[in-house]
């Protein structure tokens, strides 16, 4: 992680991972050639800076592109990153153009799969796009608010359909006409499949283009994504300077680790925090993030000084939990989370826990005579009735602190469980109401 990079200004340069400089280099071959780039004489940070110092004398905003696919329906912390570095581009004055990729996510980013992509349809990617511009902040005070929905010039939400769905056939083919397969075959994804043997459907090719021309199409000054993206930010400048237009700066963030430290966060892989989780499950699932990972979310996702914490690593953890937890949810229910998990330690170990605020679950869709392991699952703490049996047997399930040890115990009925809470590992906590 690049910290402290001379050039650039303080709400730009933290967390800052990578920089494609302005100089054009050459076409780009692989993504090794666009990692070479980054050695070219004009250092990343000098050149962003001097286009910033340029739009600022010019009294013309930047237009920072984001482009997001919507093929689920939340937003986790992982995603954060791009998206606070875009509110701190909005705060200075520039212009955050948010793409919602409802064309390019039909086809799905290849990026870091080892197979093709299911496809979706139109209406999907619609109804998962209104619920990511809801988590962003649409609707709310740009002061409760991941981005700046309110103040006029600071952003642009635009479907990438708005051009991709009318390219005729001559330009696709001149699209295609700018990238070679050999390009393609050196980005990572597609070279181990083609090493396994592993099928690469043509369509698949078209994305970088597609998400590359997005940049042609908004007219780009900068463009931000994971260092998982570079590739395709390597290829929206390639097809800029093919367009004639001055190609885009690339600023790259690094890939958050999720809640087990060590696999990047990612919701099929259940190491996640969503913004829209409540604040207790959002506070103790933070609060139990490893050491090694602390200072990393600090820096990636709050805007607290490190020098300034306590050196002990429990009291910078709770401090970073606190923060993230603020920001999505405001300091007084924060604050209240941070009670309630301390509360309901202490129930886990034998104290009593109804005092706490504890989010509810309804057992009104619960059948009775109910064992444990259809509990959890009906409850949707566990995914499945197997995985809740694994859950019970290794000890990480308590019923108002009382650890359960039999994944068949069966409750005769509702009333043998209301008001209880149920604990599923350290950071999930549920208070058992209605039935």
């Amino acid at each position: 992680m690049a910290e402290g990079r001379a050039n650039l200004p303080a709400w730009l340069e933290r967390g800052i991972a990578d920089l494609f400089p302005d100089a054009d280099p050459p076409p780009l071959e692989s993504e090794s050639a666009g990692q070479e780039v980054m050695g070219v004489a004009d250092p990343g940070d000098s050149a962003l800076a001097a286009r910033l110092a340029e739009a600022s004398r010019n009294d013309r905003p930047l237009r920072v592109k984001l482009g997001i696919d919507p093929t689920g329906a939340d937003i986790h912390l992982g995603h954060s990153l791009l998206f606070r570095k875009l509110r701190a581009f909005q705060d200075a004055g520039h212009t955050a153009v948010l793409i919602i990729g409802d064309f390019t996510a039909r086809i799905g980013d290849p990026t870091g799969k080892s197979s093709t992509r299911v496809q979706l349809s139109a209406a999907e990617v619609e109804a998962n796009a209104e619920t990511y511009l809801l988590q962003l902040g649409l609707g709310q005070s740009r002061d409760q608010s991941l981005l700046d929905f309110e103040t006029p010039g600071r952003l642009e939400v635009r479907r990438n359909s708005e051009w991709l769905a009318g390219l005729a056939l001559p330009q696709v083919i001149e699209l295609l006409g700018t990238s070679t397969v050999g390009q393609m075959l050196a980005k990572d994804d597609f070279s181990k499949r083609y090493g396994s043997g592993t099928p690469i459907s043509l369509h698949e090719f078209l994305y970088p283009l597609l998400q590359g021309y997005d940049s042609v199409a908004i007219q780009a000054d900068v463009e931000l994504g994971g260092t998982d993206q570079k590739f395709n930010v390597a290829m929206g400048r390639d097809l800029q300077r093919h367009f004639g237009q001055r190609p885009q700066f690339g600023l790259l963030l690094p890939i958050l680790p999720g809640l087990d430290g060590v696999q990047k966060m990612s919701k099929s892989l259940g190491n996640t925090v969503g913004l829209r989780e409540d604040p207790l499950s959002m506070y103790s699932k933070l609060e139990k993030v490893p050491d090694a990972v602390v200072d990393t979310y600090l820096t990636l996702l709050t805007d607290l000084d490190l020098r300034a914490l306590p050196p002990n690593p429990r009291e910078r953890q709770k401090a970073m939990a606190l923060d993230i937890t603020r920001q999505r949810h405001g300091a007084s229910a924060a604050d209240q989370a941070q009670r309630d998990a301390a509360t309901l330690v202490g129930a886990a170990a034998g104290q009593h826990a109804a005092a706490a605020a504890v989010p509810e679950a309804s057992l009104a869709a619960v059948n009775f005579p109910a064992r444990a392991f259809y509990l959890l699952s009906a409850l949707g703490l566990c995914g499945s009735s197997s995985e809740a049996r694994r859950q019970i047997q290794g000890g990480g399930v308590r019923l108002d602190g009382v650890k359960l040890v039999d994944p068949n115990q069966t409750f005769a009925s509702a009333a043998d469980l209301e008001g209880k809470v149920i604990q599923l590992g350290k950071k999930t906590f549920r208070r058992l109401v209605g039935g």
